[in-house]
């Protein structure tokens, strides 16, 4: 019997994290992994591992309190890592942070997909890990990340931003603001299907998750996204 394939996808969370930017890749790589049983008989599977640096629950900043999966020290080899945005309190803290820092860069060592959504480029960029990529971040935070001038920070305010690091044979993919998740969430589906099942596979799979969630947005207002040149991390004591 050939033994089953499981993908790991670890999401370092702490204190006054963005809640959507864990729920939303959560819950596209639930119905991912849902369809990658039933195709493949059991035999290939994605686990989403919750990491922390305690085993303590980590308050997001709306509140819900979540308990990790496992503590960095506990946390098995990821084959992707996807890095939230938080408060900037938070966020400014964990980009001084050597514990979460350094998991970052142990992770992104073998990981075949290195990602942030939101102002989780803050803490990869921190890492070092952004050097020499094209990124984006939530828009307030664009200025923020231009401060680190090894990152090619993409004009306009895209929802999500993918490299693919052909010497290295990996992708390293960064998101928009909070909402933007969702998005590249989407977009991994098709990527890690295609990594994990073969060529060509992935877009099928993604489709599929987009109609079960039924995501297929029709905002009910219209606006613009404004130009902003505040660091909203110069506000943090």
């Amino acid at each position: 019997m050939t033994k089953p394939q499981v993908f790991k996808i670890g999401i370092p969370i702490y204190d006054q994290v963005d809640l959507m930017d864990i729920a939303a890749p959560c819950e596209m790589f639930f119905w991912m992994n849902q369809t990658w049983q039933t195709k493949t008989s059991n035999q290939k599977s994605a686990q989403v591992l919750l990491a922390s640096a305690t085993s303590q629950a980590v308050t997001t900043a709306a509140g819900v309190a979540i308990t990790p999966t496992v503590t960095f020290e506990q946390c098995p080899q990821l084959d992707m890592l996807w890095v939230p945005g938080g408060y900037p309190a938070a966020l400014k803290a964990r980009m001084s942070d050597p514990v979460f820092l350094n998991f970052l860069r142990k992770q992104s060592q073998q990981a075949k997909f290195v990602t942030s959504v939101c102002e989780g480029a803050m803490l990869l960029a921190s890492a070092g890990l952004l050097d020499g990529y094209q990124a984006t971040t939530h828009w307030a935070f664009i200025s923020c990340l231009k401060r680190f001038y090894k990152v090619e920070v993409v004009k306009g305010h895209p929802r999500f931003v993918v490299n693919h690091d052909k010497v290295r044979d990996r992708f390293v993919i960064t998101g928009g603001g909070i909402s933007s998740g969702i998005h590249e969430a989407l977009k991994l589906v098709e990527l890690l299907t295609n990594d994990v099942r073969g060529p060509g596979t992935g877009e099928a799979v993604a489709k599929g998750v987009q109609l079960t969630t039924q995501y297929f947005p029709k905002p009910p207002f219209s606006g613009e996204i404004p130009k902003s040149d505040h660091c909203p991390l110069d506000d943090v004591k």
